[in-house]
């Protein structure tokens, strides 16, 4: 049987990366995908293209600052399939470069607002959902960030922001285990997707070296020979979403080809 048979799975932040590749996920272990972003056509685009028929993806416009839009994508979960078995958390804001001594707290409360605050109402919006069905699994998706900061950028507000997603975790993985509800997250390192594969193009533009040289660099700290991809992470994010990650809660798992180990 496949991982999440019968199961409808919310997923926040649906964009051409990790978004998609857990909706694809979802789809192929058997569940229903039920997704939410800010941009329709992203919404419409990765439906059609993970499920053609369109019988097991369900999608609305969502941004995750606005409660009443949260309420709205766990609101159509129930209407298209009749509750929610788990949600996972992609949607971030992830823009805003910079350390401490040119901060601008005013960006750094946007970015709170949304990777922390946002992924909080987005969970929310769903327990009733959870707890009607007797349970089921919330996974956030952090950063390695939070935990070791890298050397060739600074993003100290969205480490800050993940870093207390990662310590609300502990706190709910308390609070909602009584009602079987799991939570856990999944910490990317240097994930092979969009962001990173942008990064490496515009730094090799920069110095005037190859590509493959930038990519050497991040993957020579790493115990594997090539990086985690976005896929590789939606692959853990989904066993947590399952049944066979029933007795996993309160957890951080690094997907990050051994960079860190902890």
């Amino acid at each position: 049987m496949s991982l999440l048979t019968g199961k409808t799975v919310v997923v926040s932040g649906v964009g051409p990366g990790l978004g998609r590749r857990v909706a694809a996920a979802v789809v192929r272990e058997g569940g229903n995908a039920v997704l939410g972003a800010r941009t329709k056509a992203a919404l419409a685009g990765t439906a059609a293209a993970i499920d053609p028929e369109g019988t097991r993806t369900a999608y609305r416009e969502t941004d995750i600052t606005d409660e009443g839009r949260c309420e709205a994508l766990a609101a159509l979960a129930l209407e298209r399939f009749g509750g929610i078995d788990a949600v996972v958390h992609v949607a971030a804001l992830d823009s805003h470069f910079g350390g401490l001594a040119d901060a601008d707290f005013a960006a750094w409360r946007a970015v709170l607002d949304v990777n922390l605050l946002g992924t909080l109402r987005m969970t929310r919006a769903c327990l009733p959902a959870l707890r009607a069905g007797g349970g089921g699994s919330v996974v956030f998706i952090g950063t390695q960030s939070a935990l070791a900061a890298p050397t060739e950028v600074r993003q100290a507000a969205y480490a800050a922001s993940k870093g207390a997603l990662t310590s609300a975790m502990y706190a709910l993985a308390r609070e909602l285990g009584p009602d079987r509800i799991r939570v856990n997250s999944v910490l990317p390192g240097w994930m092979w997707g969009p962001p990173v594969r942008a990064y490496v193009r515009f730094t090799a533009r920069a110095e005037g070296v190859p590509e493959e040289e930038v990519l050497a660099r991040l993957t020579g700290r790493m115990a594997l020979p090539e990086p985690a991809t976005d896929g590789d992470v939606a692959e853990a994010a989904v066993f947590l979403a399952s049944d066979r990650a029933r007795a996993i809660t309160g957890q951080s798992l690094l997907v990050n080809a051994g960079e860190l180990m902890r």
